[in-house]
């Protein structure tokens, strides 16, 4: 089959990033607010327990540059950066990028920024987030809890169907791809994959965690059709990417 067009979809955190920015940003600027957000995950939805650590954060003081150094101290790999690159300015296939990750877009925005990748992505989908004038980073889900609820039975997180949300963007994209590709590694990647529909579809899955597990207990009886390209550094995708683009 001759691909002349391809959407490549990125995780960000594990996945573009090599770190969780999550975690990372307590990690680096209040360790004990990092210690209460595992705590926390066992009784609060994920994105309200990072929401809550910025509030924290933000009454010990911590300001808006301080989180936006610990973000741009986030590693990016250049690998990665060369792979990404490399993919968006070949001549062939034509290469559109998104972004589909449980992050919130200031991490994510600003992390970009920082290695001159903003027009990298054609959309970033993800949890919103903005700066307060005096210096809070407010975060909220993608899907609030007083919003209508997905339906998805595969394990997404109530904040954000990663299935429904690329099946979305296919549809208000209106953009016909021969080639679909993935990069990703936790659960909640398993759902996207599973809407690739063939064996020409890709998923770089990263060794050793959530969606290999996932794709090795429940892929086959889940139906996955796309072929798998495992990796463990970003120097894998590099050489996987050069195979995708002429």
């Amino acid at each position: 089959m001759s691909i002349s067009s391809q959407l490549v979809v990125f995780d960000f955190d594990w996945s573009f990033a090599d770190q969780d920015t999550d975690h990372y940003v307590p990690e680096v600027l209040a360790v004990d607010l990092r210690r209460k957000m595992v705590s926390r995950d066992e009784s609060m939805q994920w994105t309200d327990v990072v929401a809550l650590t910025m509030v924290e954060l933000y009454e010990r003081g911590i300001t808006r540059d301080q989180i936006e150094g610990a973000l741009r101290a986030v590693p990016v790999h250049p690998a990665m950066i060369r792979a990404v690159q490399a993919l968006k300015a070949a001549a062939k296939p034509k290469t559109t990028l998104i972004c589909l990750s449980n992050a919130n877009i200031v991490f994510i925005t600003t992390i970009l920024k920082y290695h001159g990748l903003e027009d990298l992505f054609e959309e970033i989908i993800t949890n919103p987030a903005d700066w307060t004038e005096d210096g809070l980073l407010r975060v909220r889900r993608r899907i609030g809890p007083d919003q209508q609820q997905h339906a998805c039975k595969i394990g997404c997180s109530p904040n954000m169907c990663k299935g429904d949300e690329l099946d979305a963007y296919l549809a208000r994209s209106g953009k016909s791809f021969d080639r679909l590709v993935y990069v990703g590694d936790g659960d909640n990647d398993f759902c996207p994959v599973l809407r690739f529909k063939s064996a020409t579809d890709i998923v770089c899955v990263r060794r050793d965690r959530g969606l290999e597990r996932r794709i090795r207990d429940e892929g086959q009886t889940a139906g996955l059709k796309a072929s798998l390209r495992p990796w463990t550094g970003a120097w894998e995708v590099e050489e996987i990417f050069a195979t995708l683009h002429e």
